[in-house]
């Protein structure tokens, strides 16, 4: 997977914005709040998301994962290169990450962006 296809699993996510954060990070959210960064900076591109409770720990010790730096105690995993990860599983773990921080909005903010 290449910036562009993860780019594609997320604009088709409901009320989803992109923008650039740090100067290099294209990060990806929904309410103000993240749900994917995309290191562009770095070779090769990484790329942190959040991960279900129960599967961080696991995922954390995955080859080519990390806790990632930051965000690790809100149980998001570092990808250290988005090539090495098939399109199915970015698909999968996108919606899921967008899942979990959507559920965290407040109802007012799920109202505003047509998702209740």
């Amino acid at each position: 997977m290449h910036v562009e296809g993860i780019r594609s699993i997320c604009r088709q996510l409901k009320g989803v914005t992109e923008d650039i954060k740090w100067q290099h990070d294209l990060v990806f959210s929904i309410g103000g709040k993240m749900f994917c960064a995309l290191a562009l900076d770095e070779s090769p591109v990484s790329a942190s998301f959040k991960v279900r409770d129960e599967e961080f720990e696991e995922m954390s010790h995955w080859p080519g994962f990390k806790p990632a730096p930051y965000v690790a105690k809100h149980k998001w995993v570092l990808a250290e290169d988005i090539t090495k990860m098939k399109k199915a599983d970015w698909k999968k773990y996108l919606e899921q990450s967008y899942a979990l921080v959507k559920e965290k909005l407040p109802n007012k903010t799920k109202k505003q962006l047509g998702l209740t």
